[in-house]
């Protein structure tokens, strides 16, 4: 994997203030997602709900993506919702920007769901839906600069983005209640502590980290990657059909492309070349 940047597919002109901006790009079989409203904190208008569901569709649809990356080239992760923007539709209970059948939910709380490894990598500011995003990942890192919270409780508001399941999920409830029901905010370290984030870096390591991990995930059978991901989601909802589920799909592996080239590349004592 070369070396990138984290500017690699930010455009030279700056993102429209009012609307923000959600830039994407394949490189090198990672599909990178960047945030892009850095004079808001990126926060998030009607507008990048929508752009964001439309990237994350496109990678599920992308035979060359084998993983994506959702992380920002500016300071701050994401501050949330813009409530300016969005007090509208929440005022009419109009929920499309965020649940729309035509497009795969980022937050994956909604079919359809994507099938392909997520990384997200936070620094700075990450509030409300940029934390909620970053519980939907596979792989969560943050910066050690991070500072989150969620923030819904001070606004009158319930965190429909997946917290009250995988904040407590992960922490256990009353690390999470903690959160949720004050608002007040954490750091990288105690993200760690209560198991929201894999790993806490240096923020100039950061998406350096990310493009490694994705990197180690494009060397790997694709097959047997969404296979992994399909299974693990089962045992949360069901572990006795996901125990089932074993042989059957083992056997299926073994018949495929993947298996051959896997077992040929141990034969040979040399790294495996799967196609895509």
């Amino acid at each position: 994997m070369k070396p990138l940047s984290e500017k690699i597919i930010r455009p030279i002109n700056e993102a429209n203030v009012d609307k923000g901006r959600i830039n994407r790009k394949v490189i090198q079989n990672i599909f990178f997602i960047d945030i892009d409203r850095p004079k808001k904190m990126n926060g998030f208008t009607p507008y990048m709900f929508k752009e964001m569901a439309k990237a994350f569709t496109e990678f599920e649809n992308e035979d060359n993506a084998l993983c994506a990356i959702v992380y920002t080239s500016g300071d701050n992760f994401c501050a949330g919702m813009d409530l300016n923007k969005m007090k509208k539709l929440l005022k009419k209970g109009d929920h499309s920007y965020i649940k729309n059948k035509n497009f795969i939910d980022p937050l994956g709380l909604n079919k359809p769901v994507r099938s392909k490894p997520l990384i997200v990598a936070v620094k700075g500011i990450t509030f409300t839906y940029g934390l909620e995003l970053m519980l939907s990942a596979d792989i969560a890192l943050a910066a050690k600069n991070t500072t989150f919270a969620m923030l819904e409780v001070k606004r009158g508001l319930l965190m429909t983005g997946g917290a009250t399941l995988r904040f407590v999920e992960r922490s256990g409830w009353s690390n999470a209640m903690k959160y949720l029901l004050t608002g007040i905010k954490f750091d990288s370290q105690e993200a760690y502590r209560m198991n929201l984030v894999q790993e806490v870096v240096d923020e100039n390591y950061l998406f350096t980290r990310a493009v490694e991990l994705a990197g180690h995930i494009c060397q790997s059978s694709p097959l047997a990657i969404k296979e992994v991901i399909k299974n693990s989601r089962l045992a949360q909802i069901d572990s006795i059909k996901a125990i089932e589920k074993f042989n059957k799909v083992q056997n299926k592996l073994i018949k495929s492309k993947d298996f051959a080239e896997g077992l040929k590349s141990f034969e040979q004592k040399r790294d495996p070349s799967f196609k895509n």
